[in-house]
């Protein structure tokens, strides 16, 4: 995998947690090795990126059935209205709590 411009800065071996997933594979526990640090303005803290060695990742575990239900039933309640109990459809976001149709009821424009 060739690196971006973006972290054609980190050394060869080396890569991050998106850059790894990318070759199929995680850190699989190993310590952060380095961190490159982009500087941003107005006085925001700068964007850290951590480096892992890519000889020691180890492959990302297989998907397998218990995980694959487990995630379709943790999704599933995500869709779940607490106060109607009907599934909207989407993810309800955590900023309203509710789906659309609970959380505007009674507003008018």
């Amino acid at each position: 995998m060739t690196p971006s411009k973006r972290h054609a800065l980190a050394p060869e071996g080396l890569a991050t947690r998106r850059q790894l997933r990318a070759m199929d594979l995680r850190p699989g526990g190993q310590p952060v090795v380095a961190e490159l640090q982009r500087p941003r303005r107005h006085g925001r803290p700068p964007l850290v990126g951590y480096l892992y060695r890519v000889d020691q990742a180890k492959p990302v575990r297989p998907m397998t059935p218990g995980r694959t239900r487990a995630l379709a039933a943790a999704l599933r309640a995500r869709r779940i209205c607490p106060q109607c109990q009907r599934d909207a459809g989407y993810c309800i976001p955590t900023s309203l709590g509710t789906c659309a149709s609970c959380a505007f009821e009674g507003t008018t424009t």
